[in-house]
């Protein structure tokens, strides 16, 4: 079976990264954890004793940093290689939770883990979810979703992730805060958070999370036929 370019966009709560990451399990893809390339980068940079404001460490780190991603048989689950090391454990330590903010919003970062993100998308057979993959990550994906539900499902659901991990949040709270993500991704001057023409809309309203993951397998299974019938009729 051929490959395809799976670009997952959409608002904040509809569960995108979770989803995500099903779908390329399903489909035996290559899941691009944007967050963990950051992440990685982070590392990079402490390790090699670089800073985030200055212009020559930026410069300097970014000369030999690569990025890639390779299943762990032992425990099913994808794990972060930089420049050829694991660095799954190391990447979740609180030295670098700390920082990581600090470094992605550095704009030479962002454009080189771009530049990267496509580097492995030209391979095919990866799935990225975020708020500009369809739009700016990978404009010519074969398939591209936008993901959406109503206020108070994502609200509910959120809330129900904190409550998992024993924080207890006013609902009220929790849709406020959605709400002004909302507004602030899709008004922002760089790469807002928008539908794309091509993408496919998903509302997740009513929904459970094995249909969503369903819904979107079907979709790239028929993208997958389709781009396999055209490169047969034009050979």
């Amino acid at each position: 079976m051929g490959k395809i370019v799976i670009a997952i966009d959409g608002y904040s709560g509809c569960g995108k990264s979770s989803t995500a990451k099903a779908v390329a399990k399903e489909l035996g893809y290559t899941y691009i954890d944007s967050g963990a390339m950051y992440r990685a980068t982070t590392l990079h940079f402490l390790n090699g004793y670089l800073g985030a404001t200055n212009p020559k460490d930026i410069q300097k780190g970014l000369k030999d940093l690569e990025i890639s991603f390779q299943l762990n048989p032992d425990t099913g689950q994808q794990d972060t290689f930089l420049n050829g090391l694991n660095v799954e454990q190391e990447i979740r330590s609180m030295r670098v939770s700390e920082r990581v903010s600090d470094f992605a919003k550095v704009k030479e970062i962002r454009e080189e883990l771009v530049a990267q993100q496509q580097r492995l998308g030209k391979e095919k057979g990866v799935v990225m979810d975020g708020r500009d993959i369809g739009s700016v990550v990978f404009p010519d994906a074969e398939l591209k979703v936008f993901m959406t539900a109503d206020l108070d499902t994502r609200a509910f659901r959120r809330q129900k992730e904190l409550l998992e991990k024993g924080e207890i949040v006013d609902l009220e709270d929790i849709k406020n805060n959605l709400g002004e993500r909302d507004r602030i991704d899709s008004s922002r001057a760089e790469s807002p958070l928008f539908k794309v023409e091509d993408a496919v809309e998903v509302d997740t309203s009513n929904l459970s999370f094995a249909e969503q993951v369903a819904q979107i397998v079907t979709l790239a299974k028929q993208r997958i036929n389709q781009t396999e019938k055209y490169a047969s009729n034009h050979r």
